[in-house]
């Protein structure tokens, strides 16, 4: 793998290896629950482990057609090539794919196994809105993610998420467990779907506190490669601003991807800030500007 000059992010590391350990054990858990409950597990796992596959080797593809987001060539669009190929000499990494989703609301996500797999996509209403800078600023940031393979790392977690709802419903509508159930026994129906809540619960506050320091690592790091974290912080203001102007329906339609776009389309309208701050894919608008301001003091300190 080519050493980039994107900044590394130890903490990052550590907690993509936590999270992805901690799912790990409680699906183990998960599984040997069901099991000793007298349900099949074997046919369930094995169909989310081909969606997983399909899901981890296809995600760019599947990201681009939910998006309704094409691939584009430097000849279709080479302001925005020339900007990535800058930004991979400066960051050392091999060029993602280039692509473009015809959406308004402005806003940007990298997707993709790995480095050589990776497409870093803008909407249409991003590139209108923002000035040069600060669009240099939003892809670094994006491919920072592919940088530091938290891409991928969010492909798995997230969709580990989906597992526990999968097999409780194919536990309940097969009939499985049902020659434990009788009327004298535990209702099989009514445990497997609390185990399968409790899983979900776990896991879904496992990856957005992943998905919030992930953000966070990745302001810094476009920030430290651009050497412009006022850009990166105007560009932020200048998103979320706008995202708050488009129709609430659009919004919604965009909302499924959250964790994988530059800045969130909802983020907990309506409510309370505790709950809105723990369920959030996104840390507070508020924390990444802080963190900015503090990385150009640095840079003008000469301290980074």
């Amino acid at each position: 793998m080519t050493q980039t000059r994107f900044a590394p992010d130890r903490g990052l590391t550590v907690r993509m290896v936590v999270t992805m350990f901690l799912l790990g054990l409680l699906y183990v858990a998960f599984v040997g629950a069901l099991l000793a409950l007298g349900v099949q597990a074997v046919v369930v796992l094995v169909l989310a482990g081909g969606l997983l596959l399909v899901q981890y080797f296809l995600s760019d593809k599947i990201a681009l057609f939910a998006m309704h987001g094409r691939e584009v060539s430097p000849q279709e669009a080479p302001e925005l090539h020339g900007l990535i190929d800058r930004l991979c000499a400066m960051g050392n990494t091999p060029k993602p794919r280039v692509a473009i989703a015809d959406s308004d609301v402005p806003n940007a996500f990298a997707t993709g196994r790995d480095q050589k797999h990776a497409v870093v996509c803008v909407t249409t209403g991003l590139l209108r809105r923002l000035d040069p800078a600060e669009l240099e600023g939003v892809v670094a940031h994006e491919m920072s993610h592919v940088a530091h393979r938290d891409v991928a790392v969010m492909t798995i977690a997230s969709f580990l998420g989906i597992v526990a709802g999968l097999m409780t419903r194919f536990a309940l509508y097969s009939g499985l467990g049902r020659d434990r159930g009788n009327n004298n026994g535990p209702p099989i129906g009514l445990i497997i779907m609390l185990v399968s809540i409790v899983v979900y619960a776990i896991s879904f506050l496992l990856t957005r506190a992943l998905s919030r320091y992930r953000e966070l690592s990745a302001d810094r790091a476009g920030a430290l490669l651009t050497q412009r974290p006022s850009a990166l912080a105007s560009a932020l203001v200048k998103v979320s601003g706008e995202i708050a102007r488009i129709p609430t329906r659009d919004l919604r339609e965009a909302q499924p991807f959250n964790a994988f776009f530059f800045a969130p389309a909802l983020s907990g309208r309506g409510v309370g800030q505790g709950l809105a701050t723990l369920f959030a894919t996104h840390p507070p608008l508020e924390r990444r500007l802080e963190q900015l301001n503090r990385i150009s003091a640095q840079l003008g300190r000469g301290g980074v």
